[in-house]
């Protein structure tokens, strides 16, 4: 009997391609709330979806990098060129949709040189090719070791099992996150009247969504601004004059982080000293 070729891509298995995208969307979320807690001092929400604790386009963009350049680890400036090329198409990609499909944006890189129309910038593209060196010959191989080492641990069955499950729940936060970030949209955009474009889709969709009880309740009681500001505290949308509006400003009572760390200044009088001690 003929054995039956397994789908792969440049030798990787689809179901390898999984746990890429799941260990790497962990460990970006992880990477963006230590980024948070260090440049803004707070705990604040990096979630992609609205309940895991992951950051898929970090795991889009190490599949897509992974995929891409498995035949230059070998040669730093190709890794570098084509981490670039790749990160920068994926982030640009990843923009688009999000506000082609919900008119909203997680991130804006409009301040920044070199930038194309916010999705992407020249200083980040840099780092998506820093990063690529860095990630194919130091992080991707110990991930590597890590997954052999969990295949050793636990019948491979088992493993795929666990693998499969991990990425439809992943699908269904996918679904559910969409749907509530339309529809907190919509309500957002009409109930402060914010000029947008097509906002007569947002209007339509508040009108319908919100005549059902079911949604409303749900919207109110569990999918409520408090829950999702937080979920996401940098989402934006386009206004008609091309500027981007912050959500959050629209929602002054809700607090848009778990915790912030604040500099308190205390003065005490050290030897007939005044020194003040920043704690």
């Amino acid at each position: 009997m003929e054995e039956k070729k397994k789908f792969n891509i440049n030798g990787i298995g689809i179901y390898k391609i999984f746990g890429y995208f799941i260990i790497y969307s962990i460990l970006g979320f992880l990477l963006e709330t230590i980024f948070a807690l260090i440049v803004y001092g707070k705990f604040e929400s990096r979630q992609g979806f609205l309940y895991g604790p992951v950051c898929p386009i970090y795991g889009v963009g190490a599949v897509a990098i992974i995929l891409a350049l498995q035949k230059f680890k070998e040669n730093g400036y190709s890794l570098f060129l084509g981490g670039l090329i790749v990160g920068s198409i994926v982030e640009f990609l990843i923009s688009l949709i999000g506000e082609c499909i919900f008119n909203v944006r997680w991130w804006d890189y409009s301040d920044r040189f070199l930038n194309i129309d916010g999705r992407i910038c020249l200083l980040y593209s840099i780092y998506w090719g820093i990063i690529s060196i860095f990630f194919m010959r130091q992080i991707n191989p110990r991930v590597d070791k890590a997954i052999e080492w969990l295949k050793s641990k636990i019948n491979i069955k088992k493993l795929k099992a666990l693998t499969i499950i991990a990425i439809i729940i992943l699908l269904i936060d996918f679904i559910i996150s969409g749907f509530v970030v339309y529809v907190f949209v919509s309500r957002t955009v009409v109930e402060n009247n914010i000029q947008i474009k097509n906002k007569e889709v947002y209007e339509k969709a508040y009108e319908t969504i919100y005549k059902n009880q079911h949604i409303e309740k749900l919207m109110k009681d569990v999918w409520n601004e408090q829950f999702v500001v937080k979920v996401y505290p940098n989402l934006k949308v386009k206004l008609e004059d091309g500027s981007d509006a912050l959500i959050q400003d629209y929602y002054k009572n809700v607090v848009p982080y778990y915790y912030k760390f604040e500099k308190k200044i205390k003065t005490s009088k050290i030897n007939n000293f005044k020194c003040q001690k920043i704690v």
